[in-house]
């Protein structure tokens, strides 16, 4: 049985992480038995989550753990794509994780609203005096890469312009197919759904956010996606929220 290390649910979504989303779709996908255990990511060999134990093995990092499943199980994710299209799905997915996901991190834990909603209640068990201080401590960690990969380089502006093109990117590929890559879920799916549910959660309220749910075709692929791979979540429909922001 593999044990796979989450975040767990919070802030309207299933997962926390749009990664642990990622390889919790690929392990579903796969069709693996797997338990989920709360954890904190230095619990993890490198410092974050989700990773797993596989019959004694540890594996850490959606990338690498996605490798893992393929080479053990037997198991191709891109399974029907050409050596192009499994070339594109890969730019894709660098796209969304280099890049556009640190949007998502930018306002979780840039913009005070929602930081002091979010993900300062992580630390809300704690003494206050330690609260304080780590509270301070991560904040300024994730600030640090947000700015090491450039995004925390910029202006509020710039950030959003930024955010809407990659939006306005990945609804073009999108087009008109159920999928990213075309009539069936590939490995790409799991992370677009997990960082486009992430950026559309009504937990959050961010212009990025009203910028995306502009987006006719990828509110309904992650209402599709989220009905289809946690279809005992509480969730409401996007498109709803959509026609308040259109309006």
């Amino acid at each position: 049985m593999i044990t796979l290390y989450v975040a767990g649910a919070n802030f309207g979504l299933p997962e926390v992480s749009p990664y642990v989303t990622k390889t919790e779709v690929h392990l579903r996908m796969a069709g693996l038995d797997y338990v989920k255990v709360p954890a904190m990511p230095e619990t993890s060999p490198k410092g974050q989550l989700p990773w797993i134990e596989d019959d004694g093995e540890m594996i850490a990092d959606s990338h690498f753990i996605r490798l893992h499943l393929e080479q053990k199980y037997g198991i191709d994710f891109d399974q029907g794509l050409c050596p192009v299209e499994r070339a594109q799905a890969w730019a894709i997915e660098r796209m969304i994780e280099n890049h556009f996901g640190w949007t998502t991190a930018h306002v979780r834990w840039l913009m005070p609203e929602n930081y002091v909603k979010g993900p300062a209640q992580f630390f809300a068990g704690m003494p206050p005096e330690m609260q304080r201080d780590l509270k301070r401590e991560i904040q300024d960690a994730v600030a640090a890469n947000i700015r090491a990969v450039g995004v925390g380089r910029h202006s509020e502006a710039e950030v959003l312009g930024l955010g809407v093109r990659s939006l306005a990117a990945l609804s073009a590929l999108f087009g008109d197919k159920p999928f990213m890559m075309g009539q069936r879920a590939t490995g790409v799916d799991a992370i677009a759904f997990g960082v486009l549910a992430g950026l559309m959660t009504p937990y959050f309220e961010a212009p990025i956010r009203d910028q995306a749910l502009r987006f006719e075709n990828l509110v309904a692929y992650v209402d599709r996606m989220m009905a289809g791979v946690y279809p005992d979540h509480d969730w409401a429909p996007l498109s709803r929220a959509r026609e308040a922001v259109a309006a």
